[in-house]
């Protein structure tokens, strides 16, 4: 039984006309076929943690990596992350994100070795995130830490079933559901 698409954040932004696979489809900003050839990144405003949901460029990067737009999502978190000046518990947070979304990119790609390594860069820096928050932090941004941590160790550890470079894409199920 397939699951239900989740319920969008930003129901108003479209999606992109795809997700971005190299090979597969145009790179989105270098060639003129891609979906945002041309496009003029907004300056995104620094996100506040504590009305993250006022956030639409965080809320959007949630749509775009629960409906499979990694390579988007992460480039929708990483203005944010510059925006936060890269330094401080959200742009550390961002950051995990952001690699989050490279694992889910790799595994579509098929390219086990980049799941597990975005992967393992994810664990390292929610955990560091975690630390800078306090121990008793349980959510940050309406996401659950400990959960993050739980799946990026699981990825990082992911053996592919397909025949190692054969392109094929590899499990990666993971929701993000914010309280």
């Amino acid at each position: 039984m397939t699951e239900p698409s989740p319920r969008r954040l930003i129901p108003d932004r479209p999606f992109p006309a795809y997700a971005y696979l190299p090979g597969r489809t145009p790179h989105p900003t270098r060639d003129p076929e891609g979906h945002s050839y041309g496009a003029r990144p907004d300056t995104p405003e620094l996100p506040d943690p504590e009305d993250w949901r006022a956030c639409g460029d965080y809320l959007y990067g949630i749509d775009l990596f629960n409906h499979g737009f990694y390579w988007e999502a992460h480039e929708a978190w990483e203005g944010l992350w510059v925006a936060c000046g890269r330094r401080g518990p959200t742009a550390t947070f961002l950051q995990a994100l952001i690699n989050l979304a490279a694992a889910g990119f790799k595994a579509r790609w098929g390219n086990a070795r980049g799941l597990r390594a975005n992967a393992e860069t994810a664990l390292r820096l929610f955990e560091t995130a975690l630390r800078e928050l306090g121990p008793g932090t349980r959510q940050y941004m309406g996401l659950e830490l400990h959960g993050l941590i739980d799946a990026a160790a699981a990825f990082s550890q992911a053996r592919p079933a397909a025949r190692r470079g054969s392109g094929e894409p590899l499990a990666f199920e993971l929701r993000l559901k914010p309280d």
